[in-house]
């Protein structure tokens, strides 16, 4: 666990409030249906603290834990190039809810804190919520516009195909 500092305040704020977004920063919520049931919310939970559905995207991971944890420093890597790096701020593990944040490192190119929660609800629909608040960092995200905020968009979209298909066909025990 390394000690650099995040690059953004304030730190943990995906925690409570999802929605929340700091003057100056934009906002990311998009929320995906995975099933229903038990097995599923233990599936889906399984494969966000363990790096597994990010790992099922193509992205690249370097961690210092085989799970997520607090204070566990992550690189994530896009296309072999772009490397991003963050440190785990908190994780959940409840009865109907799991997933963790992490806020952003310098040399990533966003600025930010990013949360991929996993919920079964009291009717047993189990949803993937990812939820962020970020802005540029690095002059490449800086001039991308608004094809960095479609990319950011379309990756956690992504996200919830990819654990919905990873949850299929998880029978109730």
């Amino acid at each position: 666990m390394s000690s650099a500092p995040f690059t953004y305040e304030p730190v943990g704020a995906t925690r409570d409030d999802p929605s929340f977004c700091p003057p100056g920063f934009r906002p990311l919520l998009v929320r995906t249906r995975l099933g229903e049931g038990h097995a599923v919310f233990r599936r889906a939970a399984e494969a966000v603290l363990t790096w597994e559905m990010h790992r099922a995207m193509g992205v690249g991971i370097d961690a210092t834990a085989d799970r997520a944890a607090p204070g566990v420093d992550v690189t994530v890597t896009l296309a072999g190039v772009v490397k991003a790096p963050c440190r785990i701020i908190w994780t959940t593990e409840e009865t109907r809810r799991a997933g963790w944040a992490y806020g952003t490192l310098e040399g990533h190119p966003e600025c930010g804190e990013e949360a991929f929660v996993v919920d079964r609800t009291g009717d047993g629909t189990v949803w993937l919520t990812v939820s962020a608040f970020s802005k540029p960092a690095k002059w490449y995200a800086k001039a991308g516009g608004p094809a960095t905020r479609g990319f950011q968009h379309a990756y956690a979209r992504r996200c919830g195909t990819v654990l919905k298909r990873l949850c299929e066909d998880q029978p109730e025990p």
